[in-house]
């Protein structure tokens, strides 16, 4: 089994319950507003890590991520953006398994048309009354299945 460790919205705060969630995946996937290059850096250091621009990541710094990003593990094609309401593609068409955003703050999981869409919740400062939390994906035997983690801070 493969574990990775899904995660949006840190806007600038890791916190370490986040980085202990995390610990031990295999691969880290940031579906946006990082909010600071050092939040990149240390999950880096924890594992290989793909991230996308979100809608405040306006440094320079944040220039080179990309908007969106398509990526293939094993037999999965997974689909990272921040904000679910610019996906531009039909992600079943195009054979995504997995579509990875942000932006709302609200974990969900859900699946429709046959196609995983994961939004780990954020896991920076507290919006609302929005839990703070991030996510796992597990890749066993060619299935995904996605899980969310609420982090108690």
């Amino acid at each position: 089994m493969k574990t990775i460790g899904l995660i949006a919205d840190t806007h600038g705060l890791l916190r370490p319950e986040a980085l202990t969630a995390l610990a031990g995946c295999e691969l880290i996937l940031h579906a946006g507003d990082i909010g600071h290059p050092r939040i990149l850096e240390a999950l880096g250091q924890l594992a290989p890590l793909h991230a996308v621009r979100g809608n405040n990541d306006t440094q320079d710094w944040a220039a080179e991520l990309p908007e969106h990003l398509r990526l293939e593990i094993g037999p999965h094609r997974l689909y990272l953006l921040h904000d679910l309401k610019d996906l531009n593609i039909d992600p079943a068409r195009e054979g995504i398994d997995l579509v990875l955003s942000g932006h709302s703050h609200k974990p969900l999981i859900d699946t429709r048309g046959g196609v995983l869409y994961c939004n780990p919740g954020s896991a920076g400062p507290r919006r609302f009354k929005l839990p703070i939390s991030l996510g796992l994906l597990h890749l066993e035997e060619g299935d995904l299945r996605a899980e969310l983690i609420e982090l108690k801070v």
